[in-house]
């Protein structure tokens, strides 16, 4: 067993694509994943789990159909299971998710990022 600290703006550089999340550690069945973030990502429901957003830099715009919510650095915010969602990012931001294992980032494993590991 590693008993190393995980360093997320280590991790961050590993990659340059942005919307594909990466794995960096798993914990009671969850992912904790690092994604770089720029542009607009589509509008998707996860109907089984909760989303969970961490801001590490930049900032995020979550939207939904009656209002939008920014969150910049060191802010968080969780998204309740079965409500519509997109976001968005004017520069590249880097954020911190957690979900359990093999949720697809699109709410449709069919168009979902395949989740790797580093």
């Amino acid at each position: 067993m590693s008993r190393q600290a995980i360093n997320l703006k280590e991790k961050l550089t590993k990659f340059t694509e942005h919307w594909s999340p990466k794995s960096v550690a798993n914990f009671n069945g969850h992912d904790v994943m690092v994604v770089k973030a720029q542009g607009d990502f589509n509008w998707h429901t996860h109907e089984d789990t909760d989303d969970f957003f961490l801001v590490i830099s930049g900032e995020l715009t979550l939207h939904f159909r009656d209002e939008d919510i920014k969150l910049g650095a060191g802010e968080m915010y969780v998204i309740p299971k079965g409500v519509e969602h997109r976001t968005s990012a004017t520069e590249e931001t880097h954020i911190l998710l957690i979900e359990p294992i093999g949720t697809p980032n699109t709410g449709d494993i069919a168009t979902a990022a395949v989740t790797e590991s580093i």
